[in-house]
């Protein structure tokens, strides 16, 4: 299987195709904001209608799983899915099966000037290098004194 992310403002799927906006950036906040992955999933031919799991875990520059607040506590960000992809009758044999999948992220607390990168991996499949997206919170704002704005007293 073959898997594309995006990071972006938002996306939606519509009539089997991924609409993006604001995809492609890097760096954000440091104030939390609502973002998006952009997804897009080539399953082979003879895999159709065959489920399987694809999870999306966020870590930070350390590896280690970013946390949030939940209803239970602090918690990993990860978000799990079953899916499967079917056959259209118009499809040529042995062509691959596309999914687009357009995830919608509440705005996120995360570290001031830290990396992050949300690792995707599928039940069955081997890891791979490129199932990955890299992004990095800006640094806090410092202050505003005399000194950061060039005032002399």
């Amino acid at each position: 299987m073959k898997l594309t992310m995006i990071l972006c403002d938002a996306a939606q799927v519509s009539e089997g195709k991924l609409y993006i906006l604001g995809g492609g950036w890097n760096l954000i906040g440091p104030s939390p904001a609502p973002s998006a992955l952009g997804i897009l999933i080539e399953v082979p031919w003879d895999r159709a209608n065959s489920p399987f799991t694809l999870q999306l875990e966020l870590h930070d520059q350390d590896g280690a799983p970013a946390v949030q607040p939940g209803p239970a506590g602090p918690q990993p960000v990860r978000l799990e899915a079953i899916i499967e992809a079917g056959r259209t009758q118009d499809l040529a044999e042995g062509s691959p099966l596309q999914i687009p999948l357009a995830i919608t992220l509440p705005p996120l607390t995360l570290t001031a000037g830290t990396r992050y990168r949300w690792e995707a991996t599928m039940a069955g499949e081997p890891e791979h290098d490129g199932w990955n997206v890299s992004f990095q919170t800006r640094p806090a704002a410092r202050p505003l004194t005399p000194e950061t704005v060039g005032f002399d007293d």
